[in-house]
């Protein structure tokens, strides 16, 4: 087997840490592109004697470690502009402990392991690990909207986002449930599955409630790999189903400090 067909199931994963990562579908690829073009243009540097997925996701952390593409212009704005963004972006990188954080609690892999991938010892990565677990506490509290039909599923996001110290503003099961409910009470953050009550569909319910207001949103689907090949918009965040407590406590925290470092002070 190619080293391209080891490491093509593990990309759509590689791009939902990346965008998690940094706040971004666009930057997010960005970075994965980067890795990819690094391994075609030097595949004899791809670390061989390591599990391929945990090679991508270690060539991955070089680049996002060694590379200046958060400079990039990704929407061709003015100077004033680009400083502005630049600004932006620094204040919006990624700390050590939500990068342990969520190669553990979202990518699945062991604090060992990650701590390698970090380039960290496995102390280290344990205590950052912790270090970010306390961070989620102290975080800005926040309205949640659950979009969710199935009820023990639904329960079971309420009970998770509420032990976080979140308030939520409503469970709906349909799309037009969701729109009513959003601006009813507009939500500081939304949490919506794929598909819903009705067969309609959570993704056309977020693009109906983004149209009338900006708000981080986290879709909680059991095919990711279908909402991220990097071939069209897609969600920043995005958590499998069926998903652990961790996972989903970690995408709500860095949801939420990408949402808080580009408010207005």
């Amino acid at each position: 087997m190619s080293l391209g067909q080891q490491l093509y199931p593990h990309l759509p994963f590689l791009r939902r840490y990346a965008r998690a990562l940094t706040g971004s579908q666009m930057r997010g690829d960005a970075y994965v592109r980067a890795t990819l073009e690094v391994i075609v243009e030097a595949p004899d540097e791809f670390p061989a004697d390591m599990d391929p997925r945990l090679g991508l996701y270690l060539m991955f952390n070089r680049i996002w470690t060694s590379s200046d593409l958060e400079s990039t212009d990704f929407g061709g704005a003015n100077e004033n502009e680009r400083q502005a963004l630049a600004r932006a972006r620094l204040a919006r990188m990624t700390p050590l402990p939500r990068q342990a954080l969520l190669l553990t609690a979202m990518e699945g892999f062991s604090v060992a392991e990650a701590a390698l991938l970090m380039g960290v010892t496995a102390a280290e990565a344990e205590s950052f690990v912790g270090e970010a677990m306390s961070e989620i506490d102290r975080q800005t509290r926040a309205t949640v909207l659950i979009i969710e039909d199935e009820p023990i599923i639904a329960m079971d996001i309420e009970t998770i986002v509420r032990d976080m110290g979140h308030d939520v503003s409503g469970i709906a099961v349909t799309r037009d449930e969701a729109v009513q409910m959003a601006v009813a009470q507009r939500p500081g953050l939304v949490l919506a599955d794929i598909q819903l009550a009705d067969d309609s569909s959570g993704i056309d319910a977020v693009k109906d409630i983004l149209a009338q207001f900006t708000v981080p949103v986290i879709f909680i689907t059991a095919f990711p790999e279908r909402l991220l090949t990097g071939e069209r918009p897609e969600p920043t965040f995005l958590i499998t189903k069926p998903f652990q407590r961790q996972t989903v406590k970690a995408a709500i925290a860095q949801a939420l400090f990408f949402d808080e470092a580009t408010s207005p002070a």
